[in-house]
């Protein structure tokens, strides 16, 4: 693939820096690619797939963070590798992902020599920090009915589909919330027009 046309800010010097030194790895769906934890010598740039980024409850609940995709890194890994720090998250593969993956020891070298990627960084922090403004007004602003209309449409926003494939109990788990409410409310949207279920599917309307 040309993973190159993801990246159009950076220089050519930079891309092939990249193609040189980084690794491409796939990760198959459901699969983990950072646990809570454990340290990061590498950060990865998403060329295929999608990424889940999670926190993990004291209980083995799952809290949603943000969603990954093509042309997107996460910052946090990015922040855990320049530091030599543990991970405070988790991430996992929801649809099979191919990541580029660059090492750590490249991240302040890469900073200095090219102003892309300088800025390329600082705009990951910047979006991932957005998203989890949202994600913190969302807890603390809106009823769990309009978290769910919300979620769904990022959901659609990000993948591009509007069937989402995940169940009642992954849509729940993401949110916090239990799956009979989710069920509920899911229900009430498809009365409302808004939406079509099916099993472990569910068609969001024009």
């Amino acid at each position: 693939m040309n993973w190159k046309a993801l990246f159009p800010q950076f220089e050519p010097a930079l891309l092939s820096v990249l193609e040189k030194e980084a690794l491409l790895k796939e990760f198959k769906a459901g699969e983990l690619i950072m646990r809570t934890g454990q340290f990061i010598k590498s950060t990865a740039l998403v060329l295929e797939g999608q990424i889940k980024i999670y926190r993990e409850g004291p209980e083995g609940g799952e809290f949603l963070m943000y969603y990954l995709g093509p042309g997107q890194a996460c910052a946090v890994s990015m922040i855990c590798a320049i530091q030599a720090r543990a991970s405070e998250i988790t991430a996992r593969a929801e649809e099979d992902t191919l990541l580029l993956m660059l090492p750590v020891q490249l991240m302040d070298q890469l900073a200095k020599e090219y102003k892309s990627w300088y800025q390329f960084v600082i705009q990951s922090y910047r979006s991932r920090f957005d998203e989890l403004l949202a994600v913190v007004d969302d807890v603390a602003f809106r009823n769990m009915d309009e978290r769910l209309e919300i979620y769904l449409n990022r959901y659609q926003k990000k993948t591009g589909k509007r069937i989402i494939e995940l169940s009642h109990h992954q849509i729940a788990e993401d949110l916090n919330s239990s799956r009979e409410v989710i069920s509920r409310l899911l229900k009430k949207m498809e009365q409302r027009g808004l939406l079509t279920l099916n099993r472990n599917k569910i068609e969001l309307k024009e």
